[in-house]
């Protein structure tokens, strides 16, 4: 299947193991709430056993300094993209709303980022990326 559009997220390449595996979760779960109807149909095996619907599309996932990071996120910002962004003081947060209220006490400059979710058209997503390497 040709998909017109990409889905990428881009951690910081200084974080610890268990933080870019947290930080992709959290920014899955963003880009997804966007775009509920990237989520396909449940999956059967051959015993009738149900499993819940995953993403339909495939997600890239790349790493970048926290300088790009910023650059991919002004690049997004720029072209009213819409993306998921996860800051370091997320990582010390225990809610949904103390994680809203550490962005909401920064400037969009400052934003100590280490996680951007995007998904839009797969030329506009190239772009934002640029410079970004994949994840090994």
């Amino acid at each position: 299947m040709e998909f017109t559009t990409k889905v990428a997220i881009v951690v910081a390449d200084d974080l610890k193991t268990w933080q870019k595996l947290n930080v992709v979760s959290f920014l899955t779960s963003g880009i997804v709430g966007q775009s509920p109807k990237i989520i396909g149909a449940t999956y059967y095996d051959q015993s009738a056993q149900s499993y819940w619907p995953l993403s339909i599309q495939p997600t890239m996932v790349l790493k970048a300094s926290r300088e790009k990071l910023q650059t991919i996120l002004q690049r997004a910002i720029k072209r009213d993209t819409g993306a998921a962004v996860f800051i370091e003081d997320m990582f010390h947060t225990a809610h949904d709303e103390a994680n809203r209220e550490t962005v909401r006490s920064y400037t969009t400059l400052n934003l100590p980022v280490v996680g951007i979710g995007l998904r839009a058209d797969k030329k506009i997503i190239d772009k934002l990326i640029k410079g970004a390497k994949l994840h090994e």
